[in-house]
């Protein structure tokens, strides 16, 4: 308390009057005059109840969840267990609370590590070296109608090296696919990328590729980012004008990519790959054909040479095509 507080007890002044007088709560007056001790903790160790067990009985059921025997099994298992042998040792709730103040609460089981997936990091100096292939879905004449398009691309040519429309997924039939495409193209690529879809992962593909002498290459989970050269491809497929929004049966859509996949190896000049048709890239025609450009734009230039600031040059053809440039890599888009 204040000294003038004393002071007016001192003299026999009321406590209420001593309060106003003195700007004293009368509240904080009498809680400080008769202090009741500490209301909120520490509190003094609890006894325990009759009924508790003892710290042997508790250290025994301890040593009963972690013997060999059910060291592997849930609580509530080797609860069950010791009943059905006739013994009770206690509640299944006091089982999992010796357990928790043990920290044996969490997972029992010994659980399965998965390490990181490894990113798949592929380079291609030329044609026939990897190949991307993947499977996308073509929308049939009803809801609930699908067709399923096969298709394997060079990823330094962007060649469609095959193609095919089927009614379904399958593991054998992808494995034909596959290998009428390397019978095609008369060369077995070095390497063949795809995510891990079932017809990819599955054994009729894997036994091919080994037979062939082919190494397989797969996508992490859910990184679509590692298969960037088919994703692409069937975005240019899906997205040109005439992509019809459902196909009349499965003969309109073998029809349909017959029909593009012709123009997009043959017509379709390419951005990736300075502006040559991918049949040009993948059958050596590539080189040449940036000569006739040279000599086209070397006759404008010598016609207009005030309409350059340079001399012009045709795009170039890209020395390497990566599937995950490594970091310390200049990188080189990807673009359909």
């Amino acid at each position: 308390m204040t000294g003038t507080f004393a002071q007016l007890r001192s003299i026999d002044v009321s406590v209420r009057r001593s309060c106003a007088l003195t700007g004293i709560s009368p509240a904080t007056y009498y809680r400080r005059a008769r202090p009741l001790g500490p209301r909120h903790g520490p509190w003094l160790p609890r006894t325990p109840p009759p009924q508790a067990l003892t710290a042997a009985e508790r250290t025994r059921v301890l040593d009963l969840l972690n013997s060999p025997t059910y060291q592997d099994l849930a609580i509530p298992q080797v609860w069950a267990r010791e009943l059905d042998e006739g013994r009770y040792w206690c509640s299944l709730s006091t089982m999992y609370r010796i357990a928790r103040t043990a920290g044996h609460t969490l997972e029992r089981r010994r659980l399965a590590t998965h390490p990181p997936r490894v990113r798949p990091e592929l380079a291609a100096t030329g044609p026939s070296q990897v190949w991307s292939w993947d499977i996308t879905a073509l929308k049939g004449p009803v809801k609930g109608v699908w067709y399923r398009c096969y298709v394997v691309i060079d990823i330094y040519s962007r060649y469609v090296t095959g193609w095919l429309v089927a009614a379904v997924e399958d593991a054998v039939l992808a494995r034909d696919f596959l290998a009428t495409a390397v019978a095609g193209n008369r060369a077995e690529p070095h390497t063949i990328h795809a995510d891990r879809g079932g017809a990819m992962v599955s054994k009729p593909v894997s036994e091919l590729l080994t037979d062939l002498g082919v190494l397989r290459s797969h996508s992490r989970p859910r990184t679509s980012n590692d298969n960037p050269y088919s994703e692409a491809q069937f975005k240019t497929m899906k997205y040109v004008p005439d992509f019809p929004g459902r196909f009349g049966s499965l003969a309109d859509a073998r029809a349909f990519c017959d029909t593009f996949f012709t123009a997009y190896n043959h017509e379709h000049r390419h951005s990736g790959i300075g502006m040559h048709t991918p049949a040009s890239v993948h059958f050596g025609t590539a080189a040449q054909i940036r000569q006739q450009r040279q000599t086209t734009l070397d006759q404008a230039y010598a016609t207009h040479p005030h309409r350059f600031a340079r001399r012009p040059q045709p795009p170039k053809l890209p020395e390497t095509a990566w599937i995950n440039q490594p970091v310390e890599q200049q990188a080189q888009p990807v673009s359909a």
